[in-house]
């Protein structure tokens, strides 16, 4: 089976349209059919992840075809990735991260930029990396 065939069973064994994989994985519809397309572009490693996640199938299964297509539940434990993982106590900070990771690609540096300007805020200096040089 090749990986443009793994993609389409899995998303259709999810239950997913093209578009709804997309969404998912943070891309466009026409990305998903790419990548399901015999000559198509294959997708990077971190968009192949996220769609292993969408589709609740393992991810060496989508990226190489070997081991078992489904997550078993320790399988699906050990698949998390260590930023996901992360413990958050705080409930405004998981509503934080929750925001992020659903806002559109494009909209990500700005909410971080904007994180941050409210944080030097507060702190009375920025914390952009830059050393407090970037004035705009």
């Amino acid at each position: 089976m090749t990986p443009q065939q793994r993609i389409r069973l899995a998303r259709r064994h999810a239950g997913l349209s093209q578009s709804a994989l997309g969404r998912a994985v943070g891309v466009q519809r026409s990305a998903v059919s790419h990548w399901e397309a015999s000559l198509g572009k294959s997708p990077s490693a971190n968009h192949l992840r996220e769609a292993a996640l969408a589709t609740g199938v393992q991810f060496e299964w989508l990226a190489t075809g070997r081991g078992r297509m489904t997550l078993t539940e320790d399988i699906a434990m050990d698949s998390v990735a260590a930023a996901d993982a992360m413990l958050i106590d705080d409930p405004l900070e998981l509503r934080l991260l929750v925001a992020f990771r659903e806002a559109p690609m494009l909209a990500r540096a700005p909410l971080v930029e904007i994180a941050e300007q409210l944080a030097s805020q507060r702190i009375g200096r920025r914390s952009g990396g830059d050393g407090g040089r970037n004035t705009r």
